[in-house]
């Protein structure tokens, strides 16, 4: 009895070490991307191309408008770093560098479109209004 209650105590602080891990390396992954991200973008201009360019299509801006008039208390997050966290956990690492990689070579309307498709088969309705706020407020504020 003595050696199951041992094996369970190990098991479970196992699994909490696990998880705890895992949290803090998801944390510090999205903190890092957003750093990254967020420096390349303000360093090279592509910030004020990334806003023109919406400027320029009604349909893009209309759809990051959809997130402008939304009860910001019932979004599942409502930072870039949550954003960035929960992107990383439903669409992975790899496949958030290649959107990058992709953005930052330039990528045309019906390239976005796409994207925006993928995106909406990957994440629940109230995650794509939450990144809809997000990304209207760094645009537009």
């Amino acid at each position: 009895m003595k050696l199951l209650k041992i094996i369970i105590l190990i098991l479970l602080v196992t699994g909490g070490v696990g998880y705890g891990i895992y949290y803090i390396g998801t944390n510090i992954a999205s903190e890092k991307v957003m750093s990254v991200v967020t420096a390349e973008l303000e360093n090279s201009g592509q910030l004020d191309e990334i806003k023109q360019m919406v400027n320029n299509d009604p349909e893009l801006k209309r759809f990051l408008e959809e997130g402008v008039n939304v009860d910001k208390s019932n979004l599942p997050f409502t930072t870039k770093e949550q954003a960035t966290r929960v992107l990383i956990k439903k669409i992975g690492f790899k496949e958030l560098q290649t959107i990058q990689s992709n953005a930052q070579k330039g990528m045309s309307n019906n390239e976005i479109q796409v994207l925006l498709n993928e995106l909406e088969g990957k994440l629940t309705e109230e995650e794509i209004v939450a990144l809809k706020v997000i990304a209207y407020q760094e645009l537009f504020n």
